[in-house]
């Protein structure tokens, strides 16, 4: 089969056939339609993300397709169930064995395309808005690198949880992006003074970020007496360094958030805001952005629109 691998860290994936795997106890092997990419898939080239697989791999954390054997001990899902699957690598190929009980049954009212750039994206946003951050109805939510993967997911569900939505991307066309996705004020991070802005709106009472760097710094001056601050990703390349006396000023909370984490010590979490997203995608109240699909032949392409910043939400890859 056809795989995009990385042999070691720094070097340039390639295109490759290899083998095509074997479900072991406890997997399905998925025949895969579509894989969500996700910037943690550019960090993972580098070395620098948090969980690093052994390599040589498979890059491609999520990924949406069909189900076509079933491991030893396994009897659901289904063989031909249409699934959706977080893997944290291995889904840039056209086959993946994934854990049968990471395996998402996808409605018939989900495209494979919208299933592959679904769970990562969403679930980060409804986790940590739900679960951490606590937001409620009438606050402002403040958003940074908000037509991003997950950043244009957390404009979305911070509308329809009822806060007031301040947008922070650079440039019209993503700005607009917001806009569309229910941002109520939007904020050019190249030209806005964002403490300033943010301070004229009342401060903000949840910050979630996913860019650091400046941008981190400017809006950890705007929020309001006991404003939460979701830490979500550093796509600047700077980690903020926050001084714990600062945070006493305001009664203020900083929250790391990775959504991955809770599969391991909460995954009745992750099952629980995936079924509410899934049961809101099917009533019309969510819809996945995707600006781009792409071969699996073109897969270097598709991660330089993400490196490069010259997409909006997600882009996703396909296989046939």
């Amino acid at each position: 089969m056809l795989a995009y691998r990385l042999d070691a860290v720094g070097a340039r994936p390639r295109l490759m056939q290899i083998d095509r795997p074997r479900p072991a106890a406890g997997e399905v092997l998925v025949r895969v339609a579509a894989c969500g990419l996700n910037f943690a898939d550019t960090l993972m080239i580098k070395g620098t993300y948090q969980e690093a697989p052994p390599l040589p791999a498979t890059l491609g954390m999520e990924l949406a397709g069909t189900v076509e054997a079933l491991g030893p001990g396994v009897n659901a899902p289904p063989v031909g169930t249409r699934v959706a699957a977080h893997v944290g690598h291995g889904g840039l190929a056209e086959y993946a064995c994934v854990p049968a009980d990471r395996c998402l049954p996808i409605p018939d009212s989900m495209s494979l395309v919208d299933a592959a750039a679904f769970q990562i994206a969403y679930g980060t946003s409804h986790l940590a808005l739900t679960r951490r951050a606590r937001l409620q109805p009438g606050e402002t939510l403040v958003v940074t690198g908000a037509a991003g993967g997950v950043g244009l997911t957390a404009v979305e569900i911070g509308a329809l949880m009822g806060a007031r939505v301040v947008a922070v991307a650079r440039g019209a066309a993503k700005l607009a992006a917001a806009a569309e996705a229910g941002a109520s004020v939007c904020l050019d991070s190249d030209s806005a003074d964002l403490r300033a802005e943010v301070k004229a709106l009342g401060g903000a009472d949840v910050l979630y970020d996913a860019v650091g760097g400046e941008a981190f710094s400017a809006l950890f001056r705007a929020m309001r007496p006991e404003g939460r601050i979701l830490a979500i990703g550093f796509a600047s390349g700077t980690v903020p360094q926050i001084l714990a006396n600062h945070l006493l000023v305001k009664n203020l909370s900083v929250m790391g958030f990775y959504w991955g984490g809770y599969l391991g010590f909460a995954p009745e979490a992750v099952h629980d805001s995936l079924a509410e997203l899934v049961r809101w995608h099917g009533e019309g109240r969510i819809k996945p952005h995707v600006s781009h699909v792409m071969p699996l032949e073109q897969a270097e392409a598709a991660l330089a629109l993400l490196s490069e910043r010259k997409s909006t939400g997600k882009v996703v890859v396909t296989t046939a």
